[in-house]
């Protein structure tokens, strides 16, 4: 879905892209996605000499799940010193947090399409459990301990 893309960007940056093709969920639920990225990031980093490119230039990039997908990579290789630092994630419309459905920006934007704030929840739970069976709940809010939802306050709040 994403080659032409893919072709725009290498092209115009000059760059070579590489586009992992991971698992994707209901079938496989989490973690196989973040799985096949991770190992396809870490086999590109040790073999970089084979590419031709440069270590100091590579970033990775993702949207909407995929910029999840990039976000967790990122921060799983940010302290290996056993491979080249990752120069910069580009993460287009991510989706970065299912603790709280009804922050601001969900309720702002609940109607604008393309991804509706229940489609939002609704392949969350399909990325991360395979199952919608608690949409409700998630869209409530309930699913999240309240000794949770305080430990997170800091980072994910209205305030």
């Amino acid at each position: 879905s994403h080659e032409r893309i893919c072709q725009y960007i290498a092209k115009e940056s000059g760059s070579l892209v590489v586009s992992v093709g991971y698992r994707l969920a209901p079938e496989h639920k989490y973690p196989a996605a973040y799985e096949d990225c991770l190992n396809a990031t870490q086999h590109f980093l040790q073999h970089l000499q084979h590419y031709g490119v440069d270590p100091a230039r590579v970033t990775v990039c993702g949207d909407s799940a995929g910029g999840n997908l990039a976000a967790a990579v990122s921060q799983t290789l940010a302290g290996r010193s056993d491979l080249p630092r990752l120069r910069a994630q580009i993460l287009i419309y991510p989706g970065l947090q299912a603790l709280d459905f009804n922050l601001p920006s969900y309720q702002q934007n609940r109607g604008v399409p393309l991804l509706f704030r229940e489609r939002a929840a609704f392949y969350s739970l399909q990325y991360v459990q395979g199952d919608t069976s608690n949409l409700e709940e998630v869209l409530e809010g309930s699913h999240i301990p309240p000794d949770m939802r305080l430990k997170y306050r800091k980072w994910v709040s209205p305030d």
